[in-house]
């Protein structure tokens, strides 16, 4: 099959996508409810979650390895299935060591159908296409991240938090099994790689590193989640400070989710606006000013707009930067370079909110929202700074990048 030709496969993908990610996103607070009440306190919820991005940085190379020189589709049911388990045993066990583990299992499977899901992206897109698949690939994550907490708060209250925090946990395994309805042969087997590279000839990771657009692509990917995750944290806790009501901070998170989802749809247009280099400049930069808007004592409606604008420009970063590790990591080594760039995701998902933990401490629950603001002004710098791509240079003529990236030219069977 040539890249690009049908389109039916990313459908399918983007419907599994957003119920493993929507399985895990109501899976998160529901293990923290039901740690709590198990006995657990804050530093226990901690180890518990942090286990949940740590456990897969250890495997996210080798199934990167493993997808580069063999299939991406193995890895989607697998990832399935180790969600499932995890949220279903993490309902069943009492004991809080088992929750940690059976936390780390899920994060397995996420890592497992994330990986798989993305090279699969990669590999069965022309090179001129990569932005807009991935684009609309990543709105299957909003969707289940817009969905996920919302169904979880349905379940989980009342004087039972055990009982039904553990019923929530049963639900989201359920509902990321109805994913493998969308798996049935969703890779195209030409797609594949025709013979797998031998161990002395895969690409070294620091070669990988050192590919000019990589660095670049991670450290925006990292700052765009962090953003998102400390802001999904701490909002809350920003709320309680200003006396805003719970409801209405779930409804400025949902407002913030929404316009990610709407970003992604007119990803396409924009991109022949402006350009990708300078499309996500403007969005990290747009970004940190938002973020430290947050931090400015603002009355409600204007927070709602702050949001409603941040979850636009946020929704720019994780698909561009697929496409720019992907393009400028060097040939037989895209999905390690996928790897690399979600193990920065997960590393980031543990260091940002413990940073931003402490600084709340020492200066303020305002404070976080300034350093994203920060971290966001630097991958503006770093954005500005990447390589352009022939999707933006030469889109239809040949589909193929200039010669000093090896990389670019796409074969039949990558």
């Amino acid at each position: 099959m040539r890249p690009g030709r049908n389109r039916g496969w990313l459908l399918r993908l983007v419907i599994a996508f957003s119920f493993a990610q929507g399985a895990v996103s109501m899976a998160r607070p529901a293990v923290s409810y039901r740690a709590l009440a198990l006995g657990a306190d804050e530093r226990a919820v901690g180890v518990i979650a942090g286990v949940y991005a740590l456990l897969p940085l250890f495997a996210a190379v080798p199934l990167g390895r493993r997808t580069d020189h063999g299939r991406c589709a193995p890895l989607l049911p697998a990832g399935v299935v180790l969600i499932s388990g995890g949220c279903a045993l993490s309902g069943l066990v009492d004991s809080l060591w088992a929750m940690a583990i059976w936390s780390g299992v899920m994060g397995l499977g996420h890592l497992s159908f994330v990986i798989g899901a993305q090279s699969l992206v990669a590999r069965q897109s022309a090179p001129h296409e990569q932005d807009r698949n991935f684009g609309h690939f990543t709105i299957g994550a909003s969707l289940g991240q817009l969905v996920g907490p919302i169904a979880a708060g349905a379940l989980i209250g009342g004087h039972d938090m055990a009982g039904t925090s553990a019923l929530a946990l049963l639900v989201a395994g359920a509902g990321c099994a109805v994913a493998f309805t969308s798996l049935w042969r969703i890779e195209d087997r030409r797609t594949t790689p025709k013979s797998r590279t031998g161990q002395g000839d895969r690409v070294p990771v620091h070669r990988i590193l050192r590919a000019r657009g990589v660095p670049a692509g991670i450290l925006i990917s990292l700052s765009v989640l962090s953003a998102t995750d400390v802001l999904t944290a701490y909002l809350p806790v920003v709320g309680e400070e200003r006396g805003i009501a719970p409801s209405v901070i779930g409804l400025l998170l949902s407002l913030r989710a929404a316009a990610t989802i709407a970003c992604r749809l007119v990803l396409t247009p924009l991109l022949r606006l402006v350009g990708r280099t300078l499309l996500l400049t403007v969005t990290c930069l747009l970004a940190a000013l938002l973020c430290a808007g947050i931090a400015l004592p603002v009355p409600v409606w204007a927070l709602a707009l702050i949001l409603a604008a941040l979850g636009f420009c946020l929704g720019v970063g994780q698909p561009l930067s697929m496409t720019t590790v992907v393009q400028a990591a060097p040939e037989g080594a895209r999905s390690t370079a996928l790897a690399l760039r979600l193990t920065g995701n997960r590393l980031g998902q543990v260091a940002a909110p413990a940073t931003a933990g402490l600084i709340a401490g020492v200066a303020g629950v305002a404070a976080p929202f300034v350093m994203l603001g920060g971290l966001l002004l630097l991958s503006a710098g770093v954005a500005l700074r990447s390589p352009a791509r022939p999707a933006e240079e030469d889109t239809a003529a040949t589909g193929r990048r200039p010669s000093p990236h090896p990389t670019a030219q796409r074969k039949s069977d990558a």
